[in-house]
C-alpha cells in the first residue's frame, strides 16, 4: 500500500519544476524564448500522439458504443455540473482562482495512456479504452475551449477568453499537429513503435517545459502571495470529492446499461480520468501566460490522486475476477 501512495518519478519532476519555477523564473528576453520554445514542444508532442495512435486499435474499439456515449457524458457533461457545484461555494471557503482551475479541469479530455494502461491492469476492454479516450481528446480540442470560454467566464474568474481566437489556437497548435502526426504513420509508425520509451521521456519533457514557462510567469505575476497551504489543501480535499462522484456515476451507468465487466472496467477509467498531457498544452493555448499556473495547480494534484486511486481499483479489478459463468455469459 506504501508504495501505491508513493508519488511517480514523473509527479515529482512536476514539483520540482514548480519549485524551480518559483526560485528562477525565467524573464524578460528568457521568457520570450521559453514561450517560442514551449509552442514548438507543444505542437512536437501532439504530433506524436497523433503518430502513435494507431487506426487498428480504434476500429476493434468503435463498436463499445454505450461505453464510448457513456465516457463523453461523465467527461464533458457530469465533470462540469460537479465543478459548477463547487463554484456555487462561497468564496471564503473556495476562492474564485481555485473555482476557475477545477472548472478548466472539469472540462478537459479523459487521458489515453493511464486510461489503456488501468484498464490492461484490470482485464477491461482495451481496444474500447483505446477508442474511447482518443476520441474524447479529439473532441476535446473543439469541446475544451467551448466549455472553458462558458463556464469559467461566466464564473468572473480566469480572464476573458475569445472563443473563436482560443479554436484557433487549439487547432492550429494542436489538433493539426496531431493529425499531421498520425496521417504521417505509415512513414513513422515503425519509428514510434521501435522507440516508445524514448519518447514517453520527450512527452514528459515537453510537459515540463511548459508547466515551467507557465508556472515562471504566474510567480512573476504573483502567484504565491495569493495560494496558500489552506488553498492546496482545499484543492487537495476537492479533487478526492470530485474524483469519488464521478467514479460512482461511472459506476452506475455501467450497471443502469447493463454492460460487461470488461466495458464497465473501462468505462471506470475513461470517464474518471483527466489528461495532464493534453491539459497542460490547452491551458497554455487558451490563456494569458501569467494565469496558465493558477490553472493548472488543480489538474496536477487531481492527477496525481487519480493514479494513486485508480491504481488501487485496478489491482482490485485484476483480483477478484468474474466468476466462470458470468464470464462466458
Amino acid at each position: 500500500m506504501l508504495v501505491k501512495l508513493r508519488p511517480d518519478g514523473f509527479t515529482l519532476a512536476l514539483f520540482a519544476v514548480v519549485a524551480v519555477a518559483s526560485v528562477l523564473p525565467c524573464r524578460g528576453d528568457a521568457a520570450d524564448a521559453f514561450a517560442i520554445a514551449t509552442r514548438l514542444a507543444i505542437m512536437l508532442l501532439f504530433f506524436m500522439h497523433g503518430a502513435k495512435l494507431s487506426r487498428e486499435a480504434i476500429v476493434r474499439g468503435a463498436g463499445a458504443v454505450k461505453l464510448h456515449l457513456s465516457a463523453l457524458g461523465v467527461t464533458y457533461i457530469v465533470f462540469p455540473l460537479i465543478a459548477l457545484g463547487i463554484a456555487l461555494a462561497p468564496d471564503r471557503f473556495v476562492s474564485a482562482d481555485i473555482k476557475a482551475g477545477l472548472m478548466f479541469l472539469a472540462v478537459l479530455p479523459s487521458t489515453v495512456q493511464s486510461s489503456i494502461a488501468f484498464t490492461s491492469i484490470g482485464h477491461g476492454n482495451v481496444a474500447a479504452a483505446v477508442c474511447s479516450a482518443s476520441l474524447s481528446n479529439i473532441i476535446g480540442v473543439f469541446l475544451t475551449p467551448l466549455l472553458a470560454g462558458l463556464l469559467i467566464h461566466a464564473q468572473g474568474a480566469g480572464g476573458e477568453i475569445d472563443t473563436i481566437a482560443a479554436i484557433r489556437s487549439v487547432v492550429l497548435t494542436l489538433l493539426i499537429p496531431f493529425i499531421v502526426g498520425h496521417l504521417s504513420r505509415p512513414l513513422t509508425g515503425r519509428f514510434v513503435d521501435r522507440h516508445k520509451a524514448f519518447l514517453g521521456k520527450l512527452d514528459r519533457g515537453s510537459i515540463l517545459l511548459v508547466v515551467y514557462t507557465a508556472f515562471s510567469a504566474a510567480v512573476v505575476d504573483g502567484l504565491w502571495s495569493r495560494v496558500s497551504g489552506v488553498d492546496l489543501a482545499t484543492i487537495a480535499g476537492l479533487s478526492v470529492l470530485l474524483l469519488a462522484a464521478v467514479l460512482l456515476v461511472s459506476l452506475t451507468l455501467s450497471r443502469v446499461f447493463g454492460m460487461s465487466r470488461a466495458d464497465e472496467v473501462a468505462l471506470v477509467f475513461c470517464g474518471s480520468t483527466k489528461s495532464l498531457a493534453s491539459g497542460v498544452p490547452i491551458a497554455a493555448a487558451l490563456f494569458a501566460a501569467p494565469l496558465v499556473g493558477m490553472l493548472i495547480l488543480p489538474l496536477m494534484i487531481y492527477h496525481q490522486i487519480q493514479l494513486i486511486v485508480c491504481a488501487v481499483i485496478a489491482r482490485v479489478y485484476a483480483d477478484h475476477p468474474e466468476p466462470a459463468a458470468s464470464a462466458a455469459e
